[in-house]
């Protein structure tokens, strides 16, 4: 049993920076690869990132590479998302997802993960 929790959101002006944390609880935490996922109003809940188990790869949406960073602290069960050049487009509920496994697949579809925290709002104004 993982528990997530997100915290980091906020508003912030367009070109602006934010950084996105997801506590988890749980023992194995190493053995799950960690997602992170946005919901805009009236839109589907769509991948933003991946960070694998194992720490050393990680995939982006076409959306986001190049401007988000995704990280983790397997020492402080936590997950993060750096967020650079905020755009409007990115203003969504952010939610991180944790999935048990062993494989280097870049699970991008929300309904393969195990665990979710409850999300976080990112408001990006023009």
């Amino acid at each position: 049993q993982v528990h997530l929790v997100e915290s980091g959101g906020g508003l912030v002006q367009a070109g602006g920076s934010l950084r996105l944390s997801c506590a988890a609880s749980g023992r194995t935490f190493s053995s799950y690869s960690l997602g992170w996922f946005r919901q805009a109003p009236g839109k589907e809940r769509e991948f933003v990132a991946i960070i694998m188990w194992s720490g050393g790869t990680a995939y982006y949406a076409d959306s986001v590479k190049g401007r988000f960073t995704i990280s983790r602290d397997n020492a402080k069960n936590a997950v993060y998302l750096q967020m650079n050049n905020l755009k409007p487009e990115d203003t969504a509920v952010y939610y991180c997802a944790a999935k048990s496994t062993s494989s280097y697949s870049p699970f991008v579809n929300s309904n393969q993960y195990d665990y979710w925290g409850q999300g976080t709002q990112v408001t990006v104004s023009s």
